[in-house]
């Protein structure tokens, strides 16, 4: 198994049981928010990541992935309501995980990939469930 080649970040799918429901995923995750910004990532669908966790996926980072973060496709992200992907920390905290919903995908890809804030400012402004669903307007 190897990490995927590609120029920008991965959404990776690691739950192989609904597959309308991935590409349904990755269309929300790909959308233009009403701003006009996309997350810029690959969706990788790839049989040999079935089941991968956060561990083997940092393991497996490590040996080649060049982005500070990785996003998750797994069971809850592909069978949950709100579908939340899973955004894991490959640069400092590494394994720190937290979970985004498609329509803030953007935010978290956008800003970590070009440096304009740091992987805790959005792990730590998640909600009490553990997912990032925007920064409040108040």
């Amino acid at each position: 198994m190897k990490w995927p080649a590609t120029d920008n970040p991965v959404l990776l799918r690691t739950d192989f049981t609904d597959e309308p429901a991935w590409a349904s995923l990755c269309k929300a995750a790909r959308a233009p928010s009403e701003e006009g910004f996309q997350a810029n990532v690959d969706c990788v669908s790839d049989q040999c990541f079935d089941g991968l966790t956060v561990e083997q996926l940092v393991a497996l980072a490590r040996k080649g992935a060049s982005h500070p973060v990785a996003f998750m496709a797994d069971r809850l992200a592909v069978t949950g309501s709100e579908r939340p992907i899973l955004v894991v920390d490959l640069a400092g905290d590494t394994g720190r995980a937290f979970r985004v919903i498609p329509s803030q995908l953007w935010a978290v890809e956008n800003n970590l990939s070009l440096g304009n804030m740091a992987y805790a400012e959005f792990a730590d402004n998640v909600d009490a469930d553990g997912v990032f669903r925007g920064f409040s307007k108040s």
